[in-house]
């Protein structure tokens, strides 16, 4: 596929950060992102910074990816979540069938796609040459911007596999009145009767955790779990870093309490502590994918003690960002309190950002635990 005139050939979100904080409190109020800010990621490179280039797409590695979506998310978290979910689904295409990319990206890199991974409400019945599914879906972040959306469901006597759906055959039900996160738009899908999906528009679990793929870069040999992960974890850390800068501007002044002004050692304290839950959040994301890519540009398999380790320390990101933002939150000051404060917001975000089950890291430890003490690994989206 041949670029579009005009198009970016690199992953730059700088130009649209005033525009995302501008639109952030818009996405609130409308419980999705305004189209404007979809327009933006997409003139930035974003939405196919994981597409491969014969496709069209930028074959951003993760470390320039993740890069984006965190500065993003300084700006403001549900730009960053959803837009980061519709952006890292081209990474999932490149792993599938040749035939699914040529469909999807016949017009244009830039289409967006949505997903609900959830195979609880799904429905699924294998056909001469494809499946017939049907069901309901929730949690699809992004959805109203999106011509397709990728649904899991299980297959009798085989097992998971995610399905890519053309919007044509599902209905978007308004259902995100949410706490936090509000602006990414995590609506449900639902399929009442059943539609057929071809082989070749499916994606096969144990594929992605084995890792196959017919790509040329060897960056598409880094488990497809790694970088869905990820970006549901991600946004929390540049919330925290907003977080930090909002209550450096607003420090003082910000409470009728004495004892909890700039210089009281309480507050040093809490500061400090919370960006260094952020710092090393960052570092450990960056030092995981610097260390997945050296094994696969080396044409090494990565060992899967090092894929159990990197899905249980994804995992605790929003247990620590949870911690970082209660440490600033406690000593916000009055003003906090009421609806609309930024630091309240975002404290909010992050705290909803724990009911994704990605982000429950119980499951995780466990595994861990079990291989560090010679066990066999029991997961297979690791």
């Amino acid at each position: 596929m041949s670029e579009t005139q005009g198009q970016t050939t690199k992953l730059d979100v700088a130009p649209i950060l005033e525009l995302v904080e501008k639109n952030g409190p818009l996405g609130r109020e409308a419980r999705r992102l305004p189209a404007e800010s979809i327009q933006a990621l997409r003139d930035s490179g974003f939405i196919r910074a994981l597409l491969p280039r014969s496709s069209g797409g930028l074959e951003s590695t993760p470390q320039e990816f993740f890069a984006a979506q965190l500065a993003l998310a300084e700006h403001d978290m549900s730009t960053s979540w959803a837009g980061g979910i519709i952006a890292v689904h081209a990474y999932q295409l490149a792993l599938m069938d040749q035939r699914a990319r040529d469909t999807v990206y016949s017009e244009s890199p830039d289409v967006c796609i949505s997903s609900s991974y959830n195979p609880m409400g799904a429905k699924c019945e294998t056909v001469d040459g494809g499946v017939m599914v049907s069901g309901r879906w929730g949690w699809s972040s992004g959805t109203d911007h999106c011509s397709w959306c990728l649904l899991g469901g299980i297959i009798p006597e085989e097992g998971y596999r995610t399905f890519l759906i053309p919007k044509s055959d599902y209905v978007v039900e308004d259902t995100w009145y949410s706490m936090g996160l509000e602006g990414t738009g995590s609506n449900d899908i639902v399929i009442e009767q059943p539609v057929f999906v071809p082989d070749h528009m499916s994606h096969k679990q144990m594929d992605g955790f084995n890792c196959w793929n017919e790509q040329d870069n060897p960056m598409y040999s880094i488990p497809w779990a790694q970088l869905f992960i990820r970006v549901v974890t991600t946004p929390a850390i540049g919330a925290v870093k907003r977080a930090l800068k909002l209550f450096a501007e607003t420090r003082s002044g910000a409470s009728t309490d004495p004892t909890k002004d700039a210089a009281d050692p309480d507050v040093l304290r809490r500061v400090a502590e919370a960006d260094q839950l952020a710092e090393e959040a960052e570092a450990l994301m960056f030092r995981n994918f610097d260390r997945m890519m050296e094994a696969v540009n080396n044409k090494q398999e990565i060992p899967m003690l090092e894929r159990v380790r990197y899905r249980y320390q994804a995992s605790l990101v929003i247990e620590n960002m949870m911690k970082a933002i209660d440490l600033l939150f406690d000593i916000a000051g009055g003003r906090s309190v009421f609806s609309g404060a930024e630091i309240q917001n975002i404290w909010k975000d992050i705290h909803i950002a724990r009911a994704h089950v990605a982000n429950n890291p119980v499951g995780f430890s466990r595994n861990l635990g079990n291989m560090l003490l010679g066990g066999e690994n029991k997961d297979v989206f690791i």
